[in-house]
Formats: structure tokens, sequence, C-alpha cells
């Protein structure tokens, strides 16, 4: 992409949200339509691949701090038609004898993410040099990418291995990269020597530009790679399987290494980062490393006590429950929580709860009658008596 439409893109309207944005409202703009645009979710959809691109390009700049600065200066500065490539250039300055034409500056810069951008054209302009090579020339690191992934509980508690299919930029797999048609080689650019910038005299200014003839690479494709069209990147599904480690949490993110974008110019590759979203279990709970787990228990069994089975992810134990047991009491069941990786593990909590019966037959009303009769000189509420007053409490 070359700087003038680096410039006249309009990534926060791709994003749909404003320039003053938080870095945190760029990316829930970026999930929410990266989920609803992504290829797999519209087979067949050239409209929406086109936006998902869009979309793609878009985070790529407003998620990296730096971009998305040099980005928002490059808008301030080439906003209006008085300076803006293509605009006029600087005033006093036009495209015609005895000046010069920031037309001729913006023909040949390689812009955008990752590509030097507007940071060299007005380093180029203002005398910061660069030395022998430009921004553009050297090895630069690929985009970092995120991407979302849903496993059930289980799968959350013991660890799971998971399929990941990616749409996004990656080496070319018919040039490997380099942008030449398979069987050839680029070569080295003769006007700027490889450097990828020129230097040029105008009155009084002195600036380096990139070269217009290899629009700052430093390198020359004679015949293009007929799959990427001499960039060396296409997007691409691309298919992978993660290692999930036990007991990871509802939204935790995993960090793949060199599983990002790849770098330019033999650059390091970007990383990978996985959101993991839990499906809630229908029976169990999770508390920290603890499993959580409620069982429904009769009267007589707290009042009498009473040995009960109850499941685990492993199978089931036996629960010993005490004479005298109060409702909502909890029982810890130690090892039959989370296993971490680093070795720890958590408890199974086991919550009681009365079941009371929505009808009862006669012989058992008779029964809990008599059982009221025998009990009835005792009263649960004399604590509330004693504390609010005995006209305060029925």
């Amino acid at each position: 992409m070359s700087a003038r439409d680096w410039i006249d893109k309009d990534f926060y309207g791709d994003l749909r949200v404003s320039s003053d944005a938080s870095a945190d409202e760029i990316k829930k703009a970026y999930r929410k339509l990266a989920r609803e645009l992504h290829p797999d979710a519209n087979p067949g959809d050239a409209k929406a691949e086109a936006r998902f691109k869009a979309v793609s390009q878009a985070y790529g700049v407003l998620s990296d701090a730096n971009k998305r600065k040099e980005y928002d200066e490059a808008r301030r500065l080439f906003g209006s038609g008085s300076f803006r490539p293509g605009g006029g250039g600087f005033p006093g300055f036009g495209g015609g004898a005895g000046g010069f034409d920031l037309n001729d500056l913006f023909g040949g810069v390689q812009g955008g993410a990752g590509q030097g951008g507007i940071g060299d054209l007005l380093g180029g302009l203002f005398g910061r040099r660069g030395g022998a090579t430009s921004t553009a020339n050297r090895a630069q690191r690929g985009n970092d990418v995120e991407t979302d992934v849903r496993i059930d509980f289980t799968e959350a508690v013991k660890g799971a291995t998971v399929p990941l299919r990616l749409s996004s930029p990656a080496a070319c797999a018919t040039c490997g990269g380099s942008g030449a048609k398979p069987g050839t080689t680029p070569r080295v650019c003769g006007g700027c020597g490889g450097a990828g910038l020129v230097s040029r005299s105008q009155g009084a200014f002195a600036f380096s530009e990139p070269c217009r003839d290899c629009r700052g690479t430093g390198r020359l494709v004679d015949d293009p790679c007929p799959e990427c069209g001499g960039d060396g990147v296409s997007t691409r599904i691309r298919a992978l399987t993660m290692r999930i480690p036990a007991g990871v949490d509802d939204g935790q993110r995993i960090r793949l290494a060199g599983q990002g974008e790849p770098g330019r110019n033999g650059g390091p590759s970007g990383d990978l980062y996985v959101r993991v979203h839990v499906t809630p279990h229908p029976v169990f709970g999770r508390s920290g490393n603890d499993l959580t787990l409620a069982v429904p228990v009769t009267f007589p069994e707290l009042a009498l006590g009473a040995t009960m089975t109850v499941p685990t992810l492993d199978g089931k134990v036996s629960v010993k429950v005490q004479p005298g047991t109060a409702n909502g009491r909890t029982l810890r069941v130690r090892g039959k929580g989370i296993q971490r990786r680093e070795g720890s593990t958590g408890d199974l909590l086991v919550t009681l709860q009365v079941a009371v019966p929505t009808r009862l037959d006669t012989d058992a009303e008779q029964a809990l009658r008599a059982y009221a009769e025998a009990t009835k000189g005792h009263d649960p509420r004399s604590e509330l008596h004693d504390l609010l007053g005995k006209d305060e409490v029925g």
C-alpha cells in the first residue's frame, strides 16, 4: 500500500470507532466485526471477505501504538487539500519549475503498517538521515494477531489440544515471501544501490526520499509472483493446533510465539494471542482452583447424619455428613479440584442444600406432624426474639 493510500484510508471508520477510541474499544470493535465477517461465517460472500480484509488491515495499524501515532500525524498533516499528496505541496514550492511536488515524494513511499511510511518521508524532508539503509529496507517484525476459541468446561479443567483456522496475512506460499515468481529472485535496485533511499537537493533544502524505482525496498522484482503480485504476502486460511493447559480460565489469553503475521525483509513473525472462552458446566462450577458442586439432601440426612456419594470429574467419592449439619454447609473433598500445570491441585467444595418435597403422601405427612409435635418446644427463632424483641418476630 502506498503512503497516499494509507493516508486516504479511514481506519477508524472501517472499525466503526471514533478517532479518540481507547485501545480496548478498538480491540472490542475488531473482535466483533471479525467474528461477523470471517470467511468461515460467510462462505462465498465476496463483500464480507473484502470487509474482513479491510477490518484486519485497520486493526493492524490502530492496535499498534506507534503505527497509530504515525497514522494520526499523517492524517493531521495531509488531511487538507493544501498540504496533501497530490494537493499542491508546500506553500511556495509548487510542482512546477523552481519548486518540488509532493507527488514526487509520495509516488515512491511504501507506507502502511510496518513499512516505513510517513516517518521516513518526514525524516527525509527535514534532514533526518537514516544512514545507508531506509526503514522500509530494514528487517521488521510482523504484527501480532488475536483470535478466539471456545472449549467445554472439562477441557478447561484437564487441558486440551484444539484446532485453529486463521484467515490472516502470511508469507506467500508460492514465492516463499520473496515476491518473485518461483525460479527467479529479486535483484538489487541500481537506482539506490539497495539502500532504498536517494538524496536530492532543492535550493536551500537537502533531503533523502524513498527511491522511486524500488519504492524504498532496495530491490526490484522483474517477474512478480502470480499469487501475491510481488508483495510477498498473501491472505490465506491456515490451520494449526494448539495445546490449552489444564486449569485455563475463561477469558484468558494464551500466547503462541511466532504464529502471527510474517515479518518484512527477513524480520521475525509476530505472535498469535488466543483468547479462550469456556462453556459453563451443567453441574460443576469453579472458584479459582476449586470445583464447586451443590448437592440436594433431605432433612433427616442433615439431622441424623449420612454418608452420600457425590460425582467428580473423575468418577465418584463418598462424603460423610455429621449429625446436626446445617443447611448450606460446604464440605471440602481434598485433591478433587483443578490440577494446574505447575503442580498445585484444588479441592471439590460440596454445598448441601435441603430439598423440600412438593407433595407428601399420608404416611409421610403423619410422620412429619408427629415430629413437629415432638419438637414443638424447640424455637429455631429464639435468637431473633432475643435480639429484636418478641413482639417483632412471629
